[in-house]
């Protein structure tokens, strides 16, 4: 699980921290799901941001996985629920769209793009390049303005 955090002023925004959480596979599932809200809960102490993205559960074949993702989705849920934090979500589609133009792109090239966005001199670890791409998401869509008429 990868969270990050992105300071932004309306028009410029910046990498704050990002962080890689692993869980042990040998815990059970409550054990699982308790690590995965505790670190987000400690997350949310440490930076006290002001809204927490998440990317939307999407349809898949494996339904199994489906499960897992959902149980871990709302364990972070939870955490900022507990914190009275809102919780914002995005789609696969679009948090892809917004980091690379491209809302097909595969997990490598959403890496580069954070890579390249952050002027980082290594892509980060897979799943906290997920977690920034969906708060770069966020920040961008905060600034978009929608013509009324």
């Amino acid at each position: 699980m990868g969270m990050g955090v992105l300071e932004s002023n309306g028009r410029n925004y910046e990498l704050v921290a990002f962080e890689s959480v692993s869980i042990s596979r040998n815990l059970s599932l409550p054990e699982k799901l308790k690590k995965i809200n505790d670190s987000v809960r400690s997350y949310i102490e440490r930076f006290a941001p002001n809204v927490m993205a998440l990317e939307s559960v999407f349809f898949g074949k494996n339904v199994d996985s489906l499960v897992r993702i959902g149980e871990a989705r709302a364990s972070a849920m939870l955490a900022a629920a507990e914190s009275k934090l809102e919780v914002v979500e995005y789609s696969p589609a679009r948090v892809k769209e917004a980091v690379s133009g491209n809302g097909r792109a595969s997990k490598i090239q959403i890496q580069q793009m954070v890579k390249h966005r952050f002027r980082m001199e290594t892509p980060p670890p897979t799943d906290a390049a997920d977690a920034l791409a969906v708060a770069l998401c966020h920040v961008q869509s905060q600034n978009v303005r929608i013509p009324v008429g």
